[in-house]
């Protein structure tokens, strides 16, 4: 087992045989430094990329960590923010070719659920930050949002050491399953994992 340094005083365990198995990245680069592979180079490789993650349903009915990170606009907020609807947490960054794969996927739940369900995009890029804005109009995302991370703090709470980790809340706050690795949230696996939680609103 190998550690990825998130700052000075953090450290993420980094699962790398869950990483090798679900087509996700593991973080082990430490703070400053971003993996070899440029974004284009993670998307170019793309679409051999398996996006089959791995449940993990071991954290049901915790509530959502309260730490805080930042919205489009820079400002301050927290999963605390978004009660009232379930809210489909994503982390993900622009070296991660399985989080890039995924995104359009996001996109489109995004904008197909958006009276039921909430989801937030955030990048735990740790040097890229301002380009994670020009990345999504790049992208032409229509619907998720580029919130950022810069702390790690979701990052560390949630412990996977890998990305993508996709966590679902219900309208409460309190966890529903974990996805570890990456995921076709248009597929029929996604629907039917999330309908439950979504018909309760």
């Amino acid at each position: 087992m190998r550690i990825a340094h998130f700052s000075s005083k953090r450290i993420w365990p980094v699962v790398a045989l869950a990483a090798l198995a679900t087509g996700a990245c593991d973080r082990q680069s430490p703070v400053g430094e971003q993996p070899a592979q440029s974004e284009k180079t993670a998307e170019k490789a793309g679409p051999s990329v398996p996006l089959s993650g791995t449940l993990d349903i071991s954290q049901r009915g915790k509530a959502a960590p309260d730490v805080t990170f930042n919205d489009p606009e820079g400002k301050t907020t927290s999963l605390a923010a978004f009660k009232g609807k379930p809210v489909l947490v994503n982390l993900w960054a622009t070296w991660c070719g399985p989080c890039v794969v995924e995104m359009p996927t996001l996109d489109a739940l995004a904008a197909r659920e958006k009276d039921r369900l909430v989801v937030l995009t955030v990048s735990q890029d740790m040097q890229n930050l301002d380009a994670i804005k020009p990345f999504f109009a790049e992208k032409g995302y229509k619907t998720i949002q580029p919130f950022v991370d810069p702390e790690n703090n979701l990052g560390f709470s949630y412990m996977t050491g890998v990305m993508p980790t996709t966590v679902l809340y219900d309208a409460e706050g309190k966890e529903v399953w974990r996805m570890i690795g990456g995921m076709d949230w248009n597929g029929t696996r996604a629907s039917a994992l999330m309908e439950e939680t979504l018909a309760k609103g």
